[in-house]
């Protein structure tokens, strides 16, 4: 019984890397403020995420509408420098899980 528990373990600890591996997908989310302009925000996207400025004012619409637009998905790693740059130039972003 104790071999059988060890190898339960191991096997989920092994899950757990192939998932980091593989890199689950996760939101970048943008949110909706009265501080920034629609034309600083499409520049963020342009120049971020690097977005057309037909894609970017699409996305600076929805979020005016909506409150907050999902504005990219991707693995967690690739989307934590991308959402830094966006607070960093004074734009409401978080990640969240799928």
């Amino acid at each position: 019984m104790t071999k059988y528990s060890t190898t339960v373990e191991e096997d989920v600890a092994v899950e757990e890397i192939e998932d980091v591996a593989v890199g689950m997908p996760s939101l970048l989310v943008v949110y909706n403020d009265d501080e920034n302009t629609f034309d600083w925000v499409i520049q963020c996207f342009m120049d971020v995420l690097k977005y057309s400025s037909q894609q970017a004012e699409q996305l600076a619409m929805m979020i005016h509408f909506k409150g907050k637009a999902t504005v990219k998905t991707a693995p967690k790693p690739e989307l934590r420098p991308k959402k830094d740059a966006l607070i960093d130039k004074g734009l409401s972003a978080v990640i969240e899980d799928l």
